[in-house]
């Protein structure tokens, strides 16, 4: 009975084979939910910067910024000298620049945009200091608004309603 058991505590266990697997898709779906691009501290590039992922720029950028369908952040030690194309662009350091945000743009209390925003939504947090011109637009995927007509127009005078006299005498 007992030389059963040492002879099964001598076994080499077998791999439990989903245990590698299932670490390494966690890590693969980590990585590319939120995947982002980092320009750190102390770089600097002078140029068009695009690509096929989020981008957070810690760093200084000259130039242009065209990642149309995802994230541009930058951030409190960031500094942009360029215009901004992203789907989300959200501010939290300095940019001197046009940014267009085709779902909205940020600009947080420690954010500092000399510069024209356009976006369907913006956000200026208390604090945000900016100058330049907002449009809010959303171009054509919104119905055309009808031009505005002042009463006197809208309205052509029948012979039926009675005019009113508003003079004082």
């Amino acid at each position: 009975m007992f030389e059963r058991s040492k002879n099964k505590s001598t076994e080499i266990p077998e791999p439990v084979p989903n245990a590698v697997q299932s670490e390494e898709r966690a890590t693969y779906t980590t990585g590319n939910a939120r995947s982002a691009a980092m320009i750190g501290p102390s770089i600097v590039i002078k140029g068009t910067v695009t690509g096929d992922e989020n981008l957070v720029v810690q760093g200084r950028v000259e130039g242009s910024i065209d990642l149309a369908a995802h994230e541009v952040s930058v951030g409190e030690s960031g500094q942009v000298d360029a215009d901004i194309i992203a789907k989300v662009v959200k501010i939290d350091g300095n940019v001197a620049g046009d940014v267009t945000g085709k779902e909205k743009v940020i600009i947080t209390r420690s954010g500092n945009v000399r510069g024209n925003i356009v976006a369907p939504r913006v956000t200026l947090e208390d604090g945000a200091v900016f100058k330049g011109s907002i449009d809010m637009d959303p171009g054509d995927s919104a119905p055309a608004a009808k031009p505005f007509k002042p009463v006197s127009e809208a309205a052509p005078k029948s012979d039926a309603a009675p005019e009113l006299d508003l003079k004082s005498g």
